[in-house]
């Protein structure tokens, strides 16, 4: 088997957890008001806005024998430029303030799972800070797509307020593959051990953030957004 496969393999029950968080369900049955939407979006704006930054920090832990490790960052960067700002569109479009989300701080939950990511890169290994590219690559393709389109349908917002899920649920699918491929170069116990942990603290971190979302329920009888 390789890397790839079993990390898939040992992550499987993380991975369900996550995919059965209700606020998910929720959005998948097309369960979910406006509110909820923009929360969400506020959220992804503050783990979104540290991905450059993390995979720029990642890139000059490695040592030299994970060149190609390098090389392959670079070219995640060059992608990923911007799309913090794709999340803030978003916003605009569902009638949000984007101006007053980017200079608002994030839930505890968010935080804790970009500190975790530092800490992974600054502290541990920095390979394997590729568990949460898993993550959020995989959880993209598995669900964003799905989702724009049934929220969209259910919410009645325009196609502008969508950029960032519709992007990232198709192009998430060539970032898997390439991911696939470097995942299953990594030759080293400690390394591959390393994504595999980083991936389960993922898992629950990023359910962490959807459990930090206000219910249907709650909007409704409060009028809460984040």
């Amino acid at each position: 088997m390789n890397f790839f496969d079993t990390l898939q393999q040992q992550t499987t029950n993380e991975r369900q957890a996550l995919f059965a968080v209700p606020v998910i369900q929720d959005a998948l049955k097309g369960e979910i008001v406006i509110e909820q939407y923009i929360a969400f979006l506020t959220q992804a704006y503050h783990h979104v806005r540290h991905t450059v930054p993390l995979l720029m920090a990642c890139g000059s832990r490695l040592d030299g024998k994970h060149e190609w490790l390098r090389t392959a960052i670079a070219e995640y960067i060059e992608e990923e430029l911007g799309h913090e700002e794709w999340v803030l569109s978003d916003i605009a479009a569902c009638g949000g303030d984007a101006d007053k989300v980017r200079h608002s701080q994030p839930h505890a939950a968010t935080e804790t799972m970009v500190a975790y990511a530092y800490h992974q890169i600054d502290r541990r290994n920095p390979i394997g800070f590729f568990g949460m590219v898993h993550v959020l690559e995989g959880t993209s393709t598995a669900l964003a797509t799905n989702a724009a389109s049934t929220i969209q349908g259910a919410l009645a917002l325009p196609p502008a307020a969508f950029s960032y899920l519709n992007s990232h649920g198709s192009l998430d699918i060539a970032h898997v593959q390439f991911f696939e491929s470097l995942m299953n170069r990594l030759e080293h116990a400690d390394d591959q051990q390393a994504v595999v942990h980083c991936a389960s603290m993922v898992y629950k971190l990023y359910g962490d953030i959807f459990r930090s979302l206000p219910t249907k329920s709650r909007v409704l009888l409060t009028g809460e957004v984040a």
